[in-house]
């Protein structure tokens, strides 16, 4: 009997000896990680190993080694964030992408309407290089150098002015062909689906059935279709319906940018909203929101006038402006509760259109930071006139930020399963020219403030939820074509490293360019961009493609 126990004893270490595998070298391991993967599920402690630009292997990794490691103790470690919505189109003149790369973002998703093609007409860079096709924009962007991956929708405003230009009409039978072409060749070059921007001329003027036959072809490619509604106030239940119907006739999935109830009066229609979106995805639909963290929103004057009056572009908008019976009917209209356009002066009232962002610099200097009441008794006019007045005489449409929402209901939709996150804004350095105007803070503090104030600090959601709804789910969303959203070997190494307990927004409605704090350490595509807090100056970022992308 003690023999056979030896022999038994003298087996198990012998077969434990013949599972003890080689040590591996690896180019980076991240030692000591509290591992989110973007699952949602429960973090594990671990070890995170990088090869090139991929992630090679998650676990005990005691025994290998790595040619550089990092030591991320007391650190969480997690899929780099996605900007659901972002206009970084910045990232032409300056690549670094900083106010987001210092909140974690990897992945800037852009395409609200407008995207940087196709145009008619090329775009001449700074560099002589000319771009006319949705893809020649971002192919540029990655051979020029940016930090953080770009990836966008093709804009339904961009394809109607390519054929249709800035006319209030119906497009005929052959120039909605020609827009379907240009959404299928868009689509196969990337594009993640067909983005509106419907409150705004002349993206108002197209009909559900325009969208609709836009949104088919995105659909035969895998792709969605993702919108700013035509109303979040007075209309928002109509405005939903309009989303279900195109998912539905067009065989896709739909999501809501931005989701909000604007005007006090609106805030209740959150129970009525929900509703409708939950009945359509129990029919099996896939519905779908983003949103970001505060109460104000941030769009131009142009919201604060019918789209009647905008038809033909800036110029005849502008021209029409100054003829005296117009303006009258102007001033009128921006008065009325509207129900048959997006008024969003009368929602918010002129004591809360904070006024941000102008091209004058003598209108800058001197009215930027206060609100439209403010800046009409400064000018001793009314607050219709004052902002018509400075339409005309910036010579655009003047960025303001209107404070509309409720803060119950932001908390609310944080919660929401389907909810994912988007700044709304570019992604630039608190630096140079950038001071001289001021902007919304959700430029430098959308990502910092769900981690922050709302995960840690009022508990609204659990900290691996909200990794969740920003990598995992915003990446299944779009259907990327490579692999990214969750910490997996065989996954594209976008990471980040950051404090949950100091991790924080700074930025403020009074002082804007603020970068958030607690982020310290971001790799893209596996290299670097981010160091103890400070950039790197690397620019490994590359054009993300939808699901309809062919190759050459």
């Amino acid at each position: 009997m003690e023999r056979l126990k030896l022999l038994f004893a003298i087996a198990i270490v012998l077969l434990l000896f013949s599972c003890q595998r080689e040590p591996q070298t690896y180019d980076l391991i991240i030692r000591n990680a509290m591992i989110y993967d973007g699952s949602g599920n429960t973090p594990k402690k671990g070890d995170i190993a990088i090869n090139a630009d991929t992630i090679a292997a998650i676990g005990n990794l005691k025994i290998d080694i790595g040619k550089q490691e990092l030591d991320a103790q007391g650190m969480a470690v997690s899929p780099g964030f996605i900007n659901m919505l972002s206009w970084a189109t910045n990232l032409a003149k300056d690549g670094r992408g900083m106010s987001d790369i210092k909140q974690g973002v990897t992945l800037e998703v852009m395409g609200e309407g407008s995207s940087l093609g196709p145009h008619k007409e090329p775009t001449i860079t700074e560099d002589s290089a000319r771009l006319t096709t949705f893809a020649d924009h971002f192919e540029y962007l990655e051979k020029k150098g940016i930090s953080l991956n770009v990836a966008s929708f093709v804009g339904a405003t961009t394809v109607r002015v390519h054929e249709v230009g800035y006319e209030d009409r119906l497009p005929t039978p052959e120039e909605l062909e020609k827009m379907k072409a240009l959404v299928r060749q868009s689509m196969e070059e990337g594009a993640m689906g067909v983005g509106s921007s419907l409150i705004y001329a002349p993206a108002f003027y197209a009909k559900t059935d325009e969208l609709i036959e836009l949104c088919k072809v995105a659909s035969e490619y895998g792709g969605m279709y993702i919108t700013h509604m035509r109303s979040e106030g007075n209309r928002i239940e109509e405005a939903v319906d309009e989303v279900i119907t195109i998912a539905r006739e067009a065989n896709l999935p739909a999501e809501i940018y931005h989701l909000k109830f604007g005007g006090k009066d609106n805030w209740s229609k959150i129970d009525k909203v929900l509703a409708q979106i939950d009945k359509a995805r129990a029919e099996g639909l896939n519905i779908t929101t983003d949103m970001y963290l505060y109460t104000a929103g941030s769009t131009g004057l142009d919201a604060a006038m019918p789209p009647w009056v905008q038809e033909g572009g800036y110029a005849e908008w502008a021209k029409r402006l100054q003829q005296p019976d117009i303006r009258k009917r102007v001033i009128e209209e921006m008065k009325t509760n509207a129900m048959d356009w997006e008024n969003l002066y009368y929602l918010a009232g002129a004591d809360q259109v904070l006024l941000v962002g102008f091209n004058n610099e003598t209108l800058r200097d001197q009215y930027t930071g206060k609100t439209l009441a403010e800046v009409a008794k400064m000018r001793n006019q009314s607050p219709e006139d004052a902002a018509i007045d400075l339409v005309v005489q910036d010579g655009s449409r003047v960025q303001v930020v209107y404070f509309l929402m409720s803060e119950d209901n932001v908390k609310r939709q944080i919660k929401l399963p389907y909810m994912s996150f988007g700044s709304d804004a570019g992604a630039p350095a608190a630096e140079g020219e950038v001071l001289k105007s001021s902007t919304h803070p959700r430029t430098y503090g959308n990502f910092a403030r769900l981690l922050g104030k709302y995960v840690r600090d009022e508990k609204v959601i659990p900290l691996q939820e909200a990794i969740h709804k920003l990598t995992h789910l915003s990446a299944k969303k779009l259907k990327i074509s490579d692999k990214r959203g969750l910490l997996k070997p065989g996954y594209y190494a976008d990471i980040v490293i950051f404090d949950p307990n100091t991790i924080q927004d700074h930025a403020t409605f009074e002082k804007p360019h603020q970068y958030a704090s607690g982020v310290q350490h971001v790799f893209v595509n596996g290299v670097q961009v981010l160091k103890d807090g400070e950039h790197t100056g690397a620019t490994p970022g590359r054009f993300v493609r939808g699901p309809g992308f062919k190759k050459d």
